[in-house]
């Protein structure tokens, strides 16, 4: 390398170094207790702290693109080796996406129902390819938009104040942000069975389904916080050792078995189906207590949510994340161009009467013609990873 070169190269790594010093110092300033979002540095860590207490600490696009930034900083900044996630306010890691301002957008044709979508699987995809050693403390209500900011991370805590769901199907939505990468590939048809049903999983039961990592009680959370950032230019295997050492001293539902346990081998047997349709009618034949409880439930859903996220799922066991990012991206704008998302929005979490009026109201008339469409490729406005 001639001189010139090499000063050159010099001069780049002391801006690059410049960059990530002035951003620590923009951190510092960010740590008010108004901040949507709070960026800090400790030890060997980055740490990001959802601050909307008061929202279950919903996303928005200013909190995604403020975490974004910042992990990509993070990523080319020899001094960190970890990025650890966490919600504040004691309830709610994140519970899912700031959906009514996206409903808003969309039926006023905003930039933001096209917006955040995007750019929240562009950060779904950062988490699932960080360079650094990444650790959500999902300790709380993580849900939706939740999701997809802690389980394609490499480890993933839950605590007995975790609840976990994907109810999208209740809103006439999907089970986005990497859904169709993550629960195809959950043991057995678990996956299938959560993203149709939207069924809730708490504490520990969370890790035995196969989304969590770890589990840790929520009065050690802090401490195992301070013991991760406390390592000294740790591998990932470090990271984890310390994650196993809290795991091990956390007694909390231990002795509990899986809440779907009984019900392992009829989920897997019923859901094991060509289509939706074929679920319900497995749940019709088969007719336990079980069974008939899942078809109160499965009834309730969008009958094209039901059917565009088997397609979903089924098409996901075998795809890239990048490639599952980009297939959600072309339903999440196929929803909403649709009827159902803004229904269920409407009956869910407006009005609150949760009298759904789905259209079509049918399985049989949710045509494979207009899946077809849901998933044909936006072309220029397709997803770009």
């Amino acid at each position: 390398m001639s001189t010139a070169m090499l000063r050159s190269q010099l001069r780049l790594n002391s801006i690059n170094r410049l960059q990530i010093i002035l951003q620590h110092l923009k951190m510092s300033s960010q740590t008010a207790s108004d901040a949507e979002v709070l960026l800090t540095r400790t030890g060997c860590a980055g740490v990001i702290t959802l601050n909307r207490p008061k929202a279950l600490n919903a996303l928005n696009l200013n909190m995604t693109r403020l975490i974004y930034n910042q992990l990509k900083l993070w990523e080319e900044d020899q001094d960190t080796f970890v990025v650890m996630i966490k919600g504040s306010g004691g309830k709610a890691f994140c519970a899912g996406g700031d959906i009514i301002a996206i409903t808003e957008a969309g039926k006023t044709g905003g930039h933001l129902a096209q917006d955040f979508f995007k750019e929240e699987y562009i950060l779904n995809n950062a988490i699932g390819t960080c360079k650094r050693t990444y650790v959500a403390l999902i300790d709380g209500i993580t849900m939706g938009g939740g999701v997809g900011l802690s389980v394609h991370g490499h480890f993933r805590v839950a605590s007995e104040k975790t609840l976990f769901a994907m109810p999208e199907t209740a809103i006439g939505l999907f089970p986005d942000v990497g859904g169709g990468y993550f629960l195809p590939r959950l043991p057995g048809k678990i996956g299938l069975f959560i993203a149709l049903t939207g069924l809730r999983l708490k504490g520990t039961d969370v890790q035995k389904a196969g989304i969590a990592t770890h589990f840790v009680e929520s009065k050690k959370i802090a401490s195992l916080e301070k013991d991760i950032a406390a390592l000294k230019s740790p591998s990932k295997e470090d990271v984890g050792g310390v994650l196993d050492t809290y795991q091990k001293e956390s007694f909390t539902g231990e002795d509990k078995p899986f809440i779907l346990e009984e019900h392992l081998d009829k989920i897997n047997r019923i859901f094991s189906a060509n289509s939706v349709e074929e679920i319900f009618d497995n749940l019709k034949q088969d007719g336990s207590p079980f069974a008939q409880l899942q078809l109160q439930i499965l009834s309730k859903m969008s009958p094209t949510s039901l059917k565009m996220t088997f397609r979903q799922l089924k098409n996901g066991s075998s795809l890239t994340l990048q490639d599952v990012l980009t297939m959600e991206y072309r339903l999440s704008q196929a929803c909403m161009n649709g009827h159902d998302f803004y229904e269920g929005v409407r009956a869910v979490l407006i009005e609150k009467d949760q009298n759904t009026k789905w259209k079509p109201e049918n399985l049989e008339d949710v045509t494979t013609e207009y899946l077809d469409s849901c998933f044909a490729s936006l072309g220029s406005d397709d997803l770009k990873l």
